[in-house]
């Protein structure tokens, strides 16, 4: 149910009360709103208001507040939610960069697709069409032609109930793909939770790291981000076990997330990872349920608050096919692009998908819409 936020009710907030300041109300033509709204990073984004919400004492309390109004808003409350509130607007707002992956710069003033290439038997969509290593190279190379900036080999299915893979294997599953991608100038992440995976596929050319255990799983993996001074996906999953699919129970879905996500980003700084280098992925479909993750797509522009780049993932994932009639992996492409083209409207600047020309090409209108709005 919700219940309504006043400036009043920040003179009896806990100690413990959380500040959460969402940008809404995107706008097309900002020119015309003058200061009365805000660009989000250096995206081709801006917002006219902000969702605020006070989380106190086991309930949400929420208002919609226009951009020039913030300061009023933040002067009612007390000490450290005001400079919390202050410290999410100046991380909305501070432009990214790029991401520098080796020799290749990839900027993100606009949606960049990461192209997802499992070389494993067992993967939920897409497992045993890339075990050989030839043919996985070549599928790399299809997508980085087709407008991926950067691909992302997997040697270890994480879908729910899959096994774990020995380390050993893993690394003899990607090495050699890696390699051969890196040779050829493609910007290669390595998708593994494992410090091992992530050495040996560091030394064959990988430039990022995507964890989907968000360097929980493995002692070693923050000192090895750390020393190779690499970008690193940090997604959540409720569990660092072996199955990252463990737990799911959510008080508040947008919020939990984003607080474990914040956790982690102050473990990275602490172990000498630049937060200009770390990049937050809500991790849709890991040990969520489909409220949940539509909840987190809806929300996506909270992220935007602890000041790094966002990764979104929903590409062929379960969700789609219980909201279309149980529609099997291969039937999900409608669904696939829907969810990430409102994932680009509300400002993630990256992508992970399988069907890469097609999202590439819902982009493209996404651009065309947005230039036209802006010069008009």
């Amino acid at each position: 149910m919700f219940q309504p936020l006043t400036k009043a009710d920040f003179g009896g907030a806990s100690p413990d009360a959380r500040i959460y300041c969402r940008p809404v109300g995107f706008v097309d033509r900002p020119h015309e709103l003058d200061e009365a709204c805000l660009r989000v990073s250096d995206t081709m984004l801006w917002f006219a208001a902000w969702h605020i919400s006070l989380r106190d004492r086991g309930t949400v309390r929420s208002a919609i507040v226009a951009v020039p109004e913030l300061a009023d808003w933040v002067a009612a409350m007390p000490g450290g939610l005001g400079q919390a509130a202050m410290a999410q607007r100046a991380a909305t707002v501070r432009p990214r960069g790029a991401l520098q992956l080796g020799d290749r710069t990839v900027r993100l003033g606009e949606p960049q697709l990461m192209g997802i290439l499992n070389v494993t038997p067992d993967s939920f969509s897409d497992g045993g069409k890339h075990v050989d290593e030839a043919s996985a190279i070549d599928a790399g190379f299809g997508m980085a032609t087709m407008g991926a900036a950067i691909v992302d080999v997997g040697g270890e299915s994480t879908r729910p109930g899959a096994p774990a893979v020995w380390e050993g294997d893993e690394i003899k599953r990607v090495e050699g793909v890696v390699a051969g991608l890196a040779r050829g100038g493609v910007a290669v992440s390595i998708d593994t939770r494992k410090a091992a995976v992530m050495e040996a596929a560091l030394a064959a050319g990988a430039t990022i790291i995507n964890d989907v255990s968000a360097l929980r799983y493995d002692d070693r993996a923050m000192d090895i981000v750390a020393r190779a001074e690499c970008p690193v996906v940090l997604m959540h999953a409720p569990s660092a076990k072996s199955d990252p699919h463990e737990g799911g129970d959510y008080a508040h879905p947008l919020f939990d997330v984003y607080d474990m996500l914040a956790d982690r980003i102050a473990a990275c700084e602490a172990a000498g990872i630049a937060r200009a280098r770390i990049v937050v992925d809500p991790g849709i479909g890991f040990g969520k349920g489909v409220g949940d993750n539509l909840a987190l797509t809806n929300g996506l522009a909270l992220f935007h608050t602890l000041g790094c780049p966002i990764l979104y993932g929903a590409s062929r994932k379960r969700m789609i096919g219980a909201l279309d009639n149980e529609a099997a992996a291969d039937e999900r492409l409608g669904g696939s692009i829907a969810l990430h083209y409102q994932a680009a409207g509300l400002g993630a600047q990256l992508l992970r998908v399988h069907d890469v020309a097609e999202t590439r090409q819902a982009l493209r209108i996404w651009r065309g819409l947005r230039d036209t709005a802006l010069t008009a």
